[in-house]
């Protein structure tokens, strides 16, 4: 019999854990590659519990439990997990390891998957510990799976062969680069974990995570150029064979743990932001000489050659005609109050679907109406659905994944009748500026996201309100639409990539926002690239950014007067060539409204 209720599925646990010998267990989202988005096969946490956000942990101890999230899912946390299981703890303000630490009697032994934690929290955990006499136990096997009876299995879908043309280098010429790199630095050997950048070097895609097209694998690559590929068998096709060459070997997944030990005498290096503790064990065990450095792959993954520059505009020109169709849809069905956000989000991804090239979604889409907008990263299920009501704004967050590119777009509208207030005018009049302002901006080459960030924020802060999100992530070339190293945020603050050097050939998003929580939110986001800003006269050289993603933005929201001739001029070229490079894909009403929105302020 299946255990129904989360608290029959505690006490499971709790049981496999006495089993075990433990007193305790850290349970994150994540998986073997530790990726943003886990297949379900990985989701441990939500089974546990019933939470559904994209960041949080739990730790179980003996006679009391604790759910860990950040301040993006205060209010979720609260609706999905029960809070006579499991007490609310904020994080950053205290972590698992801290409140372990408090809470767990000397001498107990705190369990935890070395396949699903990064080495730098092991370490710290282990030192944190060790002060209160409390031991952290790697353990064999992780117990979650032991009780979890209809686990669904890791998906079996085959990996496919990206084509060169769309990736615009050859998986050989990569390699050879990292090759290149690995002699450079005197390794003999890198591992390469993160499954985009398994993906990236390999020229391969797949189909076993949500919005993510990659494989479950991993790579070691070698200074000699030569790589092992560790795979599923079944996932492997005569087609992929044929696309890797002699020059990389195909193994089984499983084979990888053992495979590491036999690196003995070698000089490895394996990232630690994105290779799981385990990697690290295994890999010393064996006696190989393991180096902490970067992923090789990441940075010129991030700087998209010409090819995927290209291939980006052609996606977003398909997907921006998918969006129209689907504002002119909200504009002409949401005032009747009878949309719901689930039906919202099931219609654009049916007006994306219309295209053939379409793969998948990008994330799952943010369709956020009234009080729900002012919770950056929504995600609306069955429980949460609300319609969206008439007279009120309605934020729209969402992607799709084409062979020639990922896209991620916002779209904050007005839905009728009557009109906004002056407060929501004012607000997303400011978002605006301060869209416009970084779109605008013209910098020193390698100057850091972090040093941007203020102007998307300053027309807010003269107002005495700020969003409390980044301003831009990095978004790759049809892989993940959360891509480092570079992001736009604030300096000094959470994210990882602040201080990354922006390079020509990046992609970015510029998103700033407002939220009045429990009534509404604003956000406006599109991609840009960063290209060389080709000024007269500049002493060295400076970059700027081209604007990717082009769909309307609703002017209903905007107070024109606040806007400087600078602003309205950018705002009426925007549209312009939105107009170009979407009218020749919409027909009758569809094009009407375009060319409606698209007419000057």
């Amino acid at each position: 019999m299946l255990m129904q209720t989360h608290e029959a599925r505690l006490d499971a646990l709790r049981t496999e854990l006495e089993k075990r010998g433990l007193h305790g267990f850290v349970v994150p989202i994540s998986d073997e590659h530790m990726s943003e988005y886990v297949g379900s096969y990985a989701q441990r946490l939500h089974w546990l519990t019933g939470f559904g956000g994209s960041a949080g942990s739990a730790v179980v101890l003996k006679d009391k439990a604790a759910m860990f999230t950040d301040g993006r899912y205060t209010v979720q946390v609260r609706e999905q997990v029960d809070g006579k299981l499991y007490d609310y703890e904020d994080v950053p303000a205290t972590s698992p390891a801290k409140w372990i630490a408090a809470n767990a009697p000397e001498g107990a032994r705190i369990g935890y998957d070395a396949w699903l934690h990064g080495i730098g929290w092991a370490e710290e955990a282990e030192k944190l510990f060790a002060k209160k006499g409390i031991e952290l136990v790697p353990v064999d096997g992780n117990p979650i799976d032991a009780v979890w009876a209809d686990r669904p299995e890791p998906s079996k879908a085959a990996a496919v062969p990206h084509e060169d043309r769309l990736a615009g280098r050859s998986s050989a010429d990569k390699r050879a680069e990292i090759a290149d790199w690995l002699k450079r630095e005197g390794y003999d050997a890198t591992v390469v974990t993160a499954l985009d950048s398994v993906a990236w070097v390999l020229n391969m895609r797949g189909k076993d995570v949500d919005n993510t097209p990659v494989a479950l694998s991993y790579v070691v690559a070698h200074a000699d150029g030569t790589a092992d590929l560790f795979i599923a068998p079944e996932k492997v096709t005569p087609e992929l064979t044929q696309h890797l060459g002699n020059a990389v070997r195909i193994n089984d997944r499983a084979e990888f743990e053992p495979a590491l030990a036999k690196l003995q005498g070698k000089t490895v290096a394996v990232d630690p932001r994105h290779a799981v503790a385990g990697i690290f064990h295994a890999l010393e065990a064996g006696g190989a000489k393991v180096v902490r450095d970067d992923d090789p792959a990441v940075l010129p993954k991030a700087i998209k050659n010409e090819a995927e520059q290209q291939g980006h505009r052609d996606a977003q020109a398909r997907d921006g005609a998918a969006v129209v169709k689907y504002l002119r849809w909200i504009e002409e069905n949401a005032p009747s109050g009878e949309i719901d956000e689930l039906t919202a989000a099931a219609k654009l991804r049916e007006f994306r679907g219309l295209s053939p090239d379409l793969k998948d979604t990008s994330f799952d889409t943010i369709s956020a109406a009234a009080g729900h907008a002012a919770l950056p990263h929504y995600k609306v299920d069955e429980d949460s659905n609300i319609p969206i009501p008439p007279s009120s704004i309605y934020l729209c967050d969402s992607g799709g994944q084409y062979p020639d590119g990922t896209t991620d777009i916002t779209r904050t509208v007005w839905v009728g009748p009557g009109e906004p207030t002056a407060e929501m005018i004012d607000r997303n009049t400011r978002v605006l500026k301060g869209h416009i302002e970084l779109d605008l901006a013209k910098f020193p080459d390698a100057t850091s996201g972090g040093a941007l960030d203020a102007l998307a924020r300053m027309h807010l802060w003269q107002a005495g309100v700020d969003y409390g999100h980044g301003t831009g992530h990095g978004v790759g070339s049809y892989l993940s639409v959360h891509e480092g190293p570079q992001r736009i945020s604030k300096p000094g603050g959470a994210f990882p990539g602040t201080e990354t050097p922006l390079r020509e050939g990046m992609i970015l998003s510029n998103e700033p926002g407002y939220y009045k929580a429990g009534e509404y939110g604003i956000r406006i986001e599109n991609l840009v690239l960063v290209v060389d800003a080709d000024i007269d006269g500049s002493e060295g050289k400076y970059l700027g950014f081209e604007t990717l993603t082009h769909v309307p933005l609703d002017r209903k929201l905007v107070d024109k007067s606040l806007l400087s001739e600078r602003e309205i001029a950018w705002w009426n070229e925007y549209h312009a060539r939105t107009r170009e490079i979407l009218a020749p894909q919409l027909e009758g009403d569809d094009l009407a409204w375009l060319e409606r929105e698209c007419a000057p302020l």
